[in-house]
């Protein structure tokens, strides 16, 4: 067993010169060593939850996961605690990890031996770290002195990472406060790019290069895979993010009206126009415009929008006045631009504005090492909204997500974790209980074996040509309904089809 000396003389390597995640590393490896425990975590404290930062002897989902203190009083209590906390094995208190230990054949046998300290910098608590073992008798042995000065070698690290900046806000140092804006203004919008693997790593360096100017950016990638969340993130972290981040969904811009809805109008500049209204462009002045679908905004409005690009201005539809505007373009779209151009469906100028700072978004299926902790993340949330105790995969169920090919990407994920959990929260779970994830909840085979069946060479005999392409047709449509929740408008920007050509596809195979 290590001295309290080799703790303190461990604590200055752990705070020098090393990445965060190495330093986190060594720093469990001496917990394992020091402390007889089957699993160790260091868990930050966020508002009134923790988030995990790193753990061992733990499933990988639990990575996407927030634990809510309200929802977990023994961390609570470990939080409240001056020094090292422990509980006894008879204790009634729920534990984090019931039903999350690796190697537990029984997916929510009780966890028997759980002791925890809070992590101080100076007077301010800013996380716990934690130990567990199903051995009752596991720390009878383990004197508080050095669970804590590990707790204080946690604290120092975690300080040392940058990872506790939410718990400075009443710092006055600048670069501080401009993370906490970030920080804070990625929570309004809900969301938050997930994932640890060299295809994030490399679009958050992308994001924070292009985030530090005003070129204009085009993101491309497959639907699905989380534009809107990147344009957020570039707005979040540029020297706009207190102003606007105003969305316009070129998709489901009549031609009639995209004119006025970007640009704005006077009162009597045509029927209906009863008031001046003010266009997206208007209102995003001095913040980002983001322009989603922007593939599929009209040939006639096309000019008009190189025009704000390339001047920085605009006109109200019926006025002779020209208004000056200071707004960010964001664009994405999951469409081919360059073949768009070919086709005569996109302007090569209003492309080569955009695409001034051009960032593709890796599909899923390209990070795959991030569909546990995404699925975690996910389940976290879904498992809160129906009430559940938790919700958790069993290995077979992470397999089969990691293995999945994907082609509605995050969406697709979100969408399957989601009727999984409603699957499996029926079948006569408790209410507060936590609910174990299959195969058969997920559902994925059934899906790759329509798309083999429906792509499958058939026979010539069995049918005329026309009808065995409208059966695969039919197929291939109702899959992307059913990936996007039967929705009509998102099936048909899946399917690269207009809403009116895909309503007509759909009366001619009778899917109604």
């Amino acid at each position: 067993m290590l001295s309290a000396s080799d703790l303190l003389t461990l604590a200055c390597e752990l705070t020098a010169g090393l990445a965060a995640d190495d330093r986190y590393r060594r720093l469990l490896a001496v917990v394992e060593r020091v402390i007889p425990c089957e699993a160790a975590a260091l868990l930050r404290r966020d508002g009134d939850s923790l988030v995990p930062v790193a753990f061992t002897g733990l499933v990988p989902d639990l990575a996407g996961r927030r634990l809510p203190l309200r929802s977990h009083p023994r961390l609570e209590l470990i939080l409240n605690h001056v020094g090292p906390l422990r509980f006894p094995p008879n204790s009634t208190l729920p534990d984090p990890y019931d039903g999350l230990m690796l190697d537990d054949p029984h997916a929510c046998a009780r966890v028997h031996a759980c002791m925890g300290c809070p992590l101080l910098v100076g007077s301010e608590v800013i996380g716990v770290l934690t130990v567990d073992s199903r051995d009752p008798q596991a720390f009878a042995a383990l004197s508080d002195e050095t669970v804590a000065t590990l707790a204080a070698v946690a604290a120092a690290s975690l300080h040392t990472a940058g990872l506790i900046e939410a718990l400075e806000r009443t710092s006055r140092r600048r670069d501080t406060v401009l993370k906490q804006m970030v920080h804070d203004d990625r929570e309004r919008r809900g969301g938050q790019l997930l994932g640890t693997s060299p295809a994030m790593q490399h679009l958050r360096h992308e994001i924070d290069l292009v985030a530090a100017s005003d070129l204009t950016v085009l993101l491309t990638g497959e639907t699905g895979v989380g534009k809107e969340l990147v344009a957020s993130a570039i707005h979040a972290a540029s020297r706009r993010r207190e102003e606007p981040l105003v969305q316009v969904n070129c998709a489901a811009l009549p031609e009639s009206i995209a004119e006025s809805e970007l640009f704005g109008h006077l009162r009597g500049a045509f029927t209906g126009a009863t008031n001046d209204r003010a266009g997206k462009f208007e209102i995003a002045d001095g913040g980002t415009l983001f322009l989603d679908e922007i593939g599929e905004l009209p040939l006639t409005i096309q000019p008009k929008l190189l025009r704000a690009l390339q001047q920085g201005e605009i006109q109200r539809v019926g006025s002779d006045k020209l208004l000056k505007v200071d707004a960010r373009v964001i664009a994405a779209t999951n469409r081919d631009l360059v073949a768009e151009q070919a086709g005569g469906r996109f302007r090569s100028d209003l492309y080569h504005r955009l695409s001034v700072y051009p960032l593709h978004i890796p599909p899923l299926r390209d990070r795959r090492e991030d569909i546990p902790l995404l699925a975690g993340h996910i389940l976290d949330r879904e498992a809160v909204r129906l009430g559940c105790g938790g919700a958790r995969l069993d290995a077979a169920s992470r397999t089969a997500l990691v293995d999945y090919s994907w082609p509605g990407n995050v969406r697709e994920l979100e969408h399957v974790l989601m009727r999984a959990l409603v699957r499996a929260s029926s079948g006569g779970a408790a209410r507060r209980s936590t609910v174990v994830l299959t195969p058969d909840h997920l559902g994925l085979d059934g899906t790759v074996a329509v798309t083999s069946i429906a792509s499958a060479p058939q026979p010539l005999g069995q049918g005329a040509l026309r009808d065995r392409i409208d059966g695969f047709v039919r197929n291939e449509v109702r899959q992307a309904l059913d990936a996007n929740q039967g929705r009509w408008s998102a099936t048909a920007r899946t399917l690269g089809l207009t809403p009116s050509n895909l309503q007509r596809l759909a009366q001619r195979l009778q899917l109604r």
